[in-house]
């Protein structure tokens, strides 16, 4: 999935469950239960070596993360006092792609982050099709919209 999806369901998950204890396994479940859902991603590609790394990195530095970090203050934080759960909803949400960029970008191949990224792995379902892997995001999206 998008950094946009996986940002704007942990924070929608941390608003609305405001105890760390419940709210942080949670929003890591829901990383990987989204990434079994076939999407699309600026990684798509990567394996195949169909795309660089370099062109995936940027992807996601200057599209993809920026703007998740917007839809969940638009979402979430604008004209409103400053809220700490939404932030955590979305750094938990992404966190195991951050856990999974020392593996995938640098050649990273430490025995803990490879375990790790066979496990993520095996939860990720991708699709070259663009629509068809980007819809199921605009779907969460919309589901968020609705539920915040």
């Amino acid at each position: 999935m998008l950094s946009i999806a996986h940002g704007l369901t942990g924070a929608l998950i941390a608003s609305k469950i405001p105890n760390p204890i419940l709210s942080i396994p949670l929003v890591l479940a829901s990383h990987f239960l989204e990434d079994r859902v076939p999407h699309w991603d600026v990684g798509q590609g990567l394996s195949s070596q169909k795309k660089s790394k370099q062109t995936a990195f940027f992807q996601e530095l200057f599209f993809d993360f920026p703007i998740s970090i917007l839809i969940v203050y638009l979402f979430f934080q604008m004209g409103r006092p400053f809220d700490w759960r939404p932030w955590l909803g979305w750094f938990i949400g992404l966190l195991p792609d951050f856990i999974e960029f020392p593996y995938l970008f640098l050649n990273h191949r430490g025995s803990m982050i490879k375990k790790f990224a066979t496990f993520h792995t095996w939860c990720h379902r991708s699709t070259p099709d663009r629509f068809w892997g980007i819809l199921p995001q605009v779907l969460i999206l919309l589901l968020v919209l609705l539920l915040k």
